[in-house]
Protein backbone atom coordinates (compact mmCIF):
# COMPACT_ATOMS: atom_id res chain seq x y z
CA UNK A 1 0.00 0.00 0.00
CA UNK A 2 1.31 3.03 -1.16
CA UNK A 3 0.09 6.92 0.68
CA UNK A 4 -0.24 10.18 -0.58
CA UNK A 5 0.65 12.20 2.34
CA UNK A 6 -0.31 16.14 2.53
CA UNK A 7 0.43 18.93 4.98
CA UNK A 8 -3.23 20.34 5.03
CA UNK A 9 -2.06 23.16 7.67
CA UNK A 10 0.28 24.58 4.72
CA UNK A 11 -1.39 22.68 1.76
CA UNK A 12 1.91 21.17 0.90
CA UNK A 13 2.75 17.51 0.21
CA UNK A 14 4.95 15.31 1.95
CA UNK A 15 4.94 12.03 -0.21
CA UNK A 16 3.18 11.10 -3.14
CA UNK A 17 4.72 7.42 -2.60
CA UNK A 18 5.22 6.46 0.84
CA UNK A 19 5.34 2.55 2.64
CA UNK A 20 3.71 1.79 5.35
CA UNK A 21 5.67 0.11 8.09
CA UNK A 22 2.64 -1.84 10.07
CA UNK A 23 4.35 -5.48 11.32
CA UNK A 24 6.84 -5.65 13.41
CA UNK A 25 9.11 -7.26 10.41
CA UNK A 26 8.79 -3.64 8.72
CA UNK A 27 9.07 -1.57 11.08
CA UNK A 28 12.44 -3.66 12.42
CA UNK A 29 13.79 -3.39 8.81
CA UNK A 30 13.14 0.49 8.12
CA UNK A 31 15.15 2.27 5.28
CA UNK A 32 17.82 0.06 6.48
CA UNK A 33 18.05 -1.89 3.29
CA UNK A 34 17.45 1.86 1.31
CA UNK A 35 20.56 3.43 -0.29
CA UNK A 36 18.26 6.41 -0.51
CA UNK A 37 15.41 8.40 -0.61
CA UNK A 38 14.14 9.88 -3.24
CA UNK A 39 11.94 13.15 -3.25
CA UNK A 40 8.12 12.15 -2.79
CA UNK A 41 8.94 8.70 -1.07
CA UNK A 42 8.65 8.05 2.94
CA UNK A 43 8.13 5.57 5.22
CA UNK A 44 5.15 5.92 7.53
CA UNK A 45 5.83 3.42 10.75
CA UNK A 46 3.23 2.89 13.35
CA UNK A 47 2.99 2.37 15.94
CA UNK A 48 6.28 4.04 16.78
CA UNK A 49 7.28 6.66 19.23
CA UNK A 50 11.43 6.26 18.63
CA UNK A 51 13.68 5.47 15.20
CA UNK A 52 17.10 5.17 15.28
CA UNK A 53 19.71 5.93 11.74
CA UNK A 54 22.42 2.99 12.88
CA UNK A 55 23.45 1.32 9.53
CA UNK A 56 21.84 4.11 7.29
CA UNK A 57 23.33 5.11 4.71
CA UNK A 58 21.41 9.22 4.19
CA UNK A 59 20.38 11.42 6.35
CA UNK A 60 16.38 11.67 6.75
CA UNK A 61 13.89 13.86 8.23
CA UNK A 62 11.94 12.54 11.44
CA UNK A 63 8.40 13.45 12.23
CA UNK A 64 7.15 12.45 14.81
CA UNK A 65 3.03 11.57 15.09
CA UNK A 66 0.06 11.64 17.41
CA UNK A 67 -2.95 9.38 16.54
CA UNK A 68 -4.58 12.27 14.94
CA UNK A 69 -1.42 12.54 12.49
CA UNK A 70 -0.74 16.12 13.97
CA UNK A 71 3.01 16.52 13.82
CA UNK A 72 4.47 17.05 17.46
CA UNK A 73 7.89 17.11 17.05
CA UNK A 74 10.05 17.08 13.81
CA UNK A 75 14.32 15.93 13.93
CA UNK A 76 15.06 17.40 10.88
CA UNK A 77 18.43 16.29 8.40
CA UNK A 78 19.06 13.52 10.97
CA UNK A 79 22.52 11.73 10.57
CA UNK A 80 23.38 8.40 10.40
CA UNK A 81 24.12 6.82 13.75
CA UNK A 82 21.71 8.85 15.86
CA UNK A 83 18.51 8.38 17.83
CA UNK A 84 15.20 10.09 18.32
CA UNK A 85 12.64 9.63 20.52
CA UNK A 86 9.28 11.43 21.21
CA UNK A 87 7.34 9.36 24.01
CA UNK A 88 3.63 10.92 23.34
CA UNK A 89 3.93 9.73 19.73
CA UNK A 90 1.57 7.12 18.20
CA UNK A 91 3.83 6.97 14.79
CA UNK A 92 6.24 8.28 12.97
CA UNK A 93 7.16 9.64 9.40
CA UNK A 94 10.34 9.28 7.67
CA UNK A 95 11.40 11.54 4.97
CA UNK A 96 14.01 12.78 2.72
CA UNK A 97 16.31 14.87 4.30
CA UNK A 98 15.14 18.90 3.32
CA UNK A 99 11.29 17.94 3.18
CA UNK A 100 10.00 19.45 6.59
CA UNK A 101 11.76 22.65 5.80
CA UNK A 102 11.15 22.47 2.10
CA UNK A 103 7.28 22.59 2.72
CA UNK A 104 7.52 24.58 6.28
CA UNK A 105 6.17 21.79 7.96
CA UNK A 106 6.37 22.42 11.68
CA UNK A 107 4.77 21.27 14.91
CA UNK A 108 1.15 21.47 15.53
CA UNK A 109 0.86 20.85 11.68
CA UNK A 110 -2.06 18.40 10.22
CA UNK A 111 -1.34 15.98 7.92
CA UNK A 112 -3.38 13.90 5.61
CA UNK A 113 -3.09 9.99 4.43
CA UNK A 114 -4.69 8.99 1.36
CA UNK A 115 -4.17 5.40 -0.03
CA UNK A 116 -2.83 5.58 -3.57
Amino acid sequence: MALRIRNITRGAELACAADVADTSRKRRTGLLKHTSLPAGEGLWIVPCEGVHTFGMKFPIDVLFLDRKRKVLKIRANMPRGRIALCLSAHSVLELPAGTAEATGTQPGDQLEFEEV
